[in-house]
């Protein structure tokens, strides 16, 4: 395989990865020593100093410009959420939707993202779905556009087979129509390479303890600025452009933020966010193009380990229509499950099958591992011997 980092000494800096297979990180990834030492650095910070809030706020902005970064956004266009779903909620109930509009999405996409729009239903939105396939793009849509349509609403990455759609057309399409742009990018964040300006988003949304490495309980939003319409369902005092500094309420002055905070309700997951900025600097460190890479390699050599034992892939095979980290193995979940923990191969039970999915510090080694204990079980009905 190819050298696209040094992926021996990115092992190193995940101790669980050396204890197990671990090939789930579409579920969540394990710990990484720079987080762990993040939140230590700020638990012993709070327990020693009863916590310096105004350098916490300070190194919240600072993270805040990383993420920014990360989507090829201005820091001001992002905010700071609880998980996507919170995020899907935020953007779904911000738009200027009425009566009689409608909103199209994917059937089978994740479950969160459908909800916060379908909840509108109560107020007379319609929401219209498309068939999954292995491809997804501004055609797929474009027989259901009429003149109600104000939105689009998808995945990038699914969670349960490893589409990876074409969201950069849809995007273009939205920009023709004048319709509102919605991604949920949990599953691509922190592999796969995401630009909000190219790909056109009013909103993107995502939590990090996927790709982004932090443990759960922090998510972001990304909100086109130029979109000054798009106001909060809720308002907080930090939501305004105006937060009143002796902390009375004035209903004369209640302007939201000119910025993503607009969306923001406070207060914020300080620990999440301080770990968050060490995973950003190890993923700048390694780079989003060579973990994507990286990923592609190992699925390559995945993909061809389950043919030679006969298993079907469920989902995409080429490049282009797939992501490079997650692959569904059509093997019944209920019968392989508990025999991969027993084997200490950590992997995800899906719709389909059992998904196998990537992280910056997998190898090949862990490919070959997992193949060999499928392959034992398959021919010999007995588990191999521990690696």
């Amino acid at each position: 395989m190819k050298q696209y980092y040094d992926v021996e000494a990115v092992r190193k800096l995940f101790p669980a990865v050396e204890k197990m297979t671990y090939l789930d990180s579409g579920f969540q990834t394990p710990m990484s020593t720079p987080v762990k030492q993040a939140l230590e650095a700020f638990v012993s910070e709070s327990y020693e100093t009863a916590g310096p809030k105004s350098v916490w706020i300070e190194r919240m902005e600072a993270t805040r410009a990383k993420v920014a970064t990360l989507l090829n956004a201005a820091p001001e266009e992002i905010a700071f959420t609880k998980n996507t779903s919170e995020a899907m909620n935020i953007a779904a109930n911000a738009l200027p939707l009425k009566a009689g509009d409608n909103v199209l999405m994917i059937h089978g996409d994740h479950p969160n993202n459908a909800y916060a729009f379908l909840n509108l239903r109560k107020k007379g939105i319609e929401v219209r779905f498309i068939d999954m396939a292995d491809i997804v793009n501004a055609e797929s849509f474009a027989s259901l556009i009429d003149a109600n349509t104000k939105a689009i609403s998808m995945s990038y990455v699914t969670f349960h087979a490893g589409h990876r759609f074409d969201i950069e057309s849809v995007g273009t399409l939205c920009r023709e129509k004048n319709l509102y742009f919605i991604i949920d990018i949990m599953q691509a964040v922190g592999v796969v390479p995401i630009d909000a300006k190219t790909v056109r988003a009013t909103f993107i949304g995502c939590g990090t303890h996927k790709g982004l490495l932090v443990p759960q309980g922090l998510g972001l939003l990304y909100w086109d600025r130029t979109r000054i319409e798009l106001e909060p369902a809720y308002l907080a005092a930090i939501s305004l452009q105006n937060p009143p500094s002796d902390f009375i309420a004035r209903p004369d002055d209640m302007a939201v933020a000119d910025t993503a905070r607009r969306f923001e309700i406070g207060n914020f997951n300080l620990p999440g966010i301080h770990a968050l900025d060490a995973a950003l600097d190890l993923i700048a460190q390694i780079g989003i193009d060579n973990i994507q890479a990286h990923c592609f390699e190992l699925g390559d050599r995945l993909i061809a380990g389950l043919e030679e034992l006969n298993i079907e892939l469920v989902g995409p095979r080429d490049h282009a229509l797939r992501a490079p980290h997650i692959y569904v193995a059509a093997l019944p979940a209920d019968e392989w499950m508990d025999y991969f923990a027993s084997e200490d191969v950590r992997v995800s039970p899906e719709r389909d099958g059992v998904r196998i999915s990537l992280g910056m510090f997998n190898n090949a080694s862990d490919v070959d591992r997992l193949l060999e204990v499928i392959r034992a079980r398959r021919e010999t009905g007995r588990a191999p011997r521990a690696a």
